[in-house]
């Protein structure tokens, strides 16, 4: 299901990552424009992938950065 995720992720041109819990919860960090980083919360809370189920959705620690700590939008294990 992340594929989806790294495709929208891609798409805005946000980078950082993506990963399942043990919870059956998804994890990850978004960096980049904050136009673009808003988008890709909206995309997160409102569609998600195809097969996900979105109960409710949690951002913290954010903050404005100097420099993208991440290249590209992947997904860990």
């Amino acid at each position: 299901p992340n594929q989806y995720t790294e495709q929208e992720a891609k798409k805005l041109g946000v980078v950082g990552w993506v990963k399942n819990t043990s919870q059956g919860t998804v994890t990850g960090q978004v960096q980049g424009p904050e136009e673009k980083v808003n988008e890709m919360k909206s995309w997160l809370t409102k569609v998600g992938s195809p097969s996900s189920r979105i109960d409710k959705t949690n951002f913290s620690n954010e903050k404005e950065i100097s420099k993208l700590d991440f290249s590209d939008f992947n997904t860990r294990y």
